[in-house]
């Protein structure tokens, strides 16, 4: 399927691990230039030049996206360096969380200042040129304890609630500049800091993620490259009527729809 992605570029942070390094080199692989952005530079150069090496087009930026500067300087240097923007994908984040009464204000700051206050100004960075364009594409990570929280979830399941709430929103202000919003929330998904977590209690991956699959449906914890086929859908021309929509990514976790 032609998934109109050629010469399309697309922004995406938190992009060098995990889900975000997934997303980029798969709409590089789909023929869209690739904006990665993330704080270490070392991962930066790694991901855009296995990008590179497979053909694809990449520019890294070296950025915190909780820093107003930084997010103002990723969409210059998108800009500068491929003159357009058609696709942001906001994945930078994290999963605090702990008992409400032991998270202090310090955490929460940071917290809200990744997650929602990096999207907003990504966001208010780049609908200005897509407006130019005639639309765009925005996709928003956020994951299923945004619509159930469980006991001693905040503060992530505060700012991930944001999310959902902003996508619905935006979805409704800006389609009639045909600038599509959705947000994808994802379950238990394969990433580095489950194997720092198996390193500090002493066994291998494989072993805890059997442990967490117990509790999915499917039986089996999620791939990044599953969550980057939604993304990429999401920002494609066969998502052309798909605004304001959340998709459980979950593997049949979530009770909720």
């Amino acid at each position: 399927m032609e998934l109109g992605l050629k010469g399309k570029v697309a922004i995406i942070t938190g992009g060098t691990q995990g889900i975000g390094r997934a997303t980029a080199e798969r709409l590089a692989a789909e023929g869209a230039s690739v904006v990665v952005c993330a704080r270490r530079q070392e991962l930066l150069d790694e991901v855009t030049g296995a990008i590179r090496a497979a053909g694809g087009q990449a520019h890294g930026v070296s950025a915190d996206v909780s820093r107003e500067a930084d997010c103002q300087r990723i969409v210059a240097e998108a800009l500068k360096t491929f003159g357009r923007i058609d696709i942001l994908v906001n994945n930078a984040g994290t999963s605090n969380r702990g008992k409400f009464l032991e998270v202090p204000d310090s955490t929460w700051q940071a917290d809200l200042d990744l997650k929602v206050f990096g999207a907003i100004r990504l966001i208010r960075g780049v609908i200005p040129e897509m407006r130019k364009q005639g639309g765009g594409r925005i996709i928003n990570l956020t994951n299923i304890g945004a619509k159930q929280p469980k006991a001693e979830s905040m503060p992530t399941a505060v700012s991930r609630a944001a999310g959902l709430a902003m996508t619905k929103a935006l979805s409704k202000e800006f389609a009639a500049d045909n600038i599509l919003v959705n947000t994808v929330c994802i379950g238990l998904i394969k990433a580095g800091q489950h194997d720092t977590t198996a390193a500090k209690r002493g066994v291998p991956v494989a072993q805890l993620y059997a442990g967490m699959a117990k509790e999915i449906p499917l039986g089996r914890v999620g791939e990044a490259e599953e969550v980057a086929n939604v993304i990429t859908f999401l920002a494609s021309s066969a998502a052309s009527y798909v605004t304001g929509t959340s998709i459980n990514l979950d593997g049949g976790t979530s009770g909720v729809l």
